[in-house]
């Protein structure tokens, strides 16, 4: 089972690229948030959705929310892949896989490749977007737009 829209998101937690706890209630119904989960650090298409993330980050701010990447490489990896891309949001690390589980998140590609999955969650905790796509570039532009119209 799948997290859907007009689902609560569930707590959950990790380590962030600075190997820092990340508690999702510190965000998750506070503030809404954008969860994006991507398939790996340093690819192409993972790369172009991260810096278009970082290109609108003000954006998103400005409409009072917080962007988080998720995938599965390791805080290291993660460091380096931010730094290297200048991105100024929260990447988590997943390594176990227990996040994707936990939101449902299915493998594409005949399961060989972790899937693209971006959720919007509202100030409520309540999933208001849900969009699985293998095209990277599609995904900010979705989910700033479904952020700015929950402002």
């Amino acid at each position: 089972m799948g997290l859907e829209v007009g689902d609560i998101m569930p707590n959950f937690k990790a380590k962030n690229q600075e190997g820092a706890a990340f508690d999702s209630s510190s965000i998750i119904g506070k503030k809404p948030a954008v969860i994006y989960f991507y398939p790996k650090d340093f690819t192409p298409g993972c790369t172009k959705e991260a810096c278009n993330f970082r290109d609108s980050y003000q954006d998103f701010k400005d409409a009072g929310a917080e962007v988080i990447g998720i995938s599965g490489d390791s805080e290291k990896s993660h460091q380096k892949f931010a730094k290297k891309h200048q991105l100024p949001f929260i990447l988590l690390s997943d390594e176990n896989g227990k996040i994707r589980k936990k939101l449902g998140v299915k493998k594409s590609l005949l399961g060989l490749i972790p899937g693209r999955e971006t959720f919007v969650i509202d100030s409520k905790g309540v999933v208001q977007m849900k969009f699985n796509n293998l095209d990277a570039s599609r995904h900010m532009q979705k989910a700033l737009k479904k952020v700015k119209d929950l402002s």
